[in-house]
């Protein structure tokens, strides 16, 4: 009777002290606020910090802005000349939004073909792998004799670069899926569409959605490669050609803005789709789901 009532309060004790269910979501919850501050506030100081030894060199060192301008100069001159740098802005937004759209539908489409029909894949992936590694500034030139429309050209040129990342990636994902599964589908008779909506097309999700960070940095760069290639101008051109223009005049400052703004563009793009990956993600496959560490 004694060893009872002495036990009893202690595992009494030791139920009252034990951390709940939800003290234990809400540790997990300041974890996880306390990394995305930290993934937010580390990169932003580190750019800070090498901003302001940027600033202070040039000035230290009185070095002329036709060499090497200080960031206070560049953001003047960015918001002085707003006018024709976000007209160009919108073009090169434009541009690499319709290369990826076609990347990704072509892509996606060509995958699947390639996934259900073998003969397929043998007669036109070998066609895939000469256009990605053939370098876009080498066919650009044809690409712009070939075609009459110059923002056609620029746009086939943006999505040659962006379409194998997303071709590639998409194909190993629909052959990922795990055999075994496979096997169980035909022995239940699924349907080739049940087994592509049931297995097939959750196995590439994710090597999807890694293509299409890939792809979104890269629609960029060949829509500013070949307006470079094309050195066009006007009013209905892009960033690339706001920097040529400005290396013919020698307005390094607005070579700099303009340059600003393509790696910023590019940032947004890499931060709306990993947020996306995240998104779809995030609650099921192991890349994006969150632990506490």
């Amino acid at each position: 009777m004694a060893s009872t009532s002495i036990t009893e309060p202690v595992a009494l004790a030791e139920v009252d002290t034990a951390p709940s269910e939800a003290s234990l979501r809400a540790h997990e919850d300041k974890l996880r606020r306390r990394e995305s501050l930290l993934r937010i506030v580390v990169p932003a100081a580190i750019v800070v910090l090498l901003l302001l030894i940027w600033e202070w060199t040039v000035r230290a060192n009185n070095i002329p802005h036709y060499i090497l301008p200080a960031p206070s100069l560049i953001l003047k001159t960015l918001f002085d000349n707003w006018d024709t740098l976000s007209s160009a802005l919108w073009f090169t937004v434009k541009l690499t939004l319709l290369a990826l759209l076609a990347a990704i539908v072509g892509g996606v489409l060509l995958a699947i073909a390639f996934a259900l029909f073998k003969w397929v894949e043998i007669g036109l992936f070998p066609i895939a792998v000469i256009l990605q590694v053939t370098p876009i500034i080498a066919i650009a030139p044809l690409i712009l004799i070939y075609v009459s429309s110059t923002t056609a050209a620029l746009l086939l040129c943006a999505w040659i670069v962006a379409f194998f990342p997303i071709l590639s990636n998409t194909v190993i994902g629909l052959k990922s899926a795990d055999s075994n599964l496979r096997d169980l589908f035909q022995l239940y008779k699924a349907s080739p569409w049940q087994t592509f909506r049931y297995l097939l097309a959750p196995s590439a999700l994710p090597y999807f959605m890694a293509g299409l960070k890939i792809a979104g940095g890269l629609s960029l760069i060949g829509a500013v490669v070949a307006e470079f290639t094309a050195g066009t101008a006007g009013k209905e051109t892009g960033l690339a050609s706001r920097i040529l223009e400005s290396s013919f005049r020698t307005e390094i400052p607005m070579m700099f803005a303009a340059l600003l703004l393509v790696s910023l563009l590019g940032i947004v793009i890499f931060i709306v789709f990993a947020a996306l990956s995240r998104l779809v993600l995030g609650h099921w496959h192991e890349s994006e789901m969150r632990r506490e560490r």
